[in-house]
């Protein structure tokens, strides 16, 4: 039987996202025949947040997977944007801070994960932080490079309180020179 699950499962995973229908057919199949598949409950819940933007189901079926196995690592990145996406601020964090805790788990992602919370949060000096961490945890170059392009974005939105000092202080020089001419 888990044979049959799991070729219903990979036909979902294989249509997934360019043919719904059919992926939706194979996880109705593979969830009749096992309904605590965590990777049948995880692509159904990333069906609902990213296909048809209903995160609370979605969130239901990442929840329903998690309580059948933590180690279900397959659930943690979906989970986390669905958290974010439904702006559950508080619930992100907590989760992180728990799967960060996990044996097995990827801290570099979740570490990334965590530093998104912050952006979105404006608060970037901790996004930075975050992001810095996720450095020290990844382990390949590829991810490394997504990290970079993460931080740049980050550091694109902090104000620059450079360019405020030289334009007040070229107002400041230009103020000065102004009313020694007037002189």
């Amino acid at each position: 039987m888990g044979t049959l699950v799991n070729n219903y499962i990979f036909k979902a995973l294989e249509s997934y996202p360019f043919d719904l229908e059919e992926v939706m057919e194979a996880l109705n199949f593979a969830l009749s025949y096992d309904d605590k598949n965590t990777m049948a409950l995880t692509l159904m819940g990333r069906v609902y947040a990213e296909k048809l933007y209903k995160y609370e189901e979605a969130i239901a079926y990442f929840k329903q997977a998690l309580a059948e196995n933590i180690h279900a690592f397959e659930v943690y990145t979906p989970y986390i944007n669905t958290l974010l996406w439904n702006e559950d601020y508080k619930e992100v964090e907590d989760f992180i801070d728990f799967a960060l805790k996990v044996k097995g788990s990827d801290k570099a992602l979740l570490y990334l994960k965590k530093a998104i919370l912050y952006e979105q949060l404006k608060d970037y000096k901790t996004a930075i932080t975050y992001i810095k961490l996720a450095k020290e945890h990844t382990f390949n170059s590829e991810f490394m490079a997504d990290i970079t392009i993460e931080k740049d974005r980050i550091k694109g939105k902090m104000p620059n309180k450079k360019k405020k000092k030289t334009k007040d202080h070229k107002n400041t020089d230009s103020k000065a020179k102004a009313s020694k001419n007037k002189k």
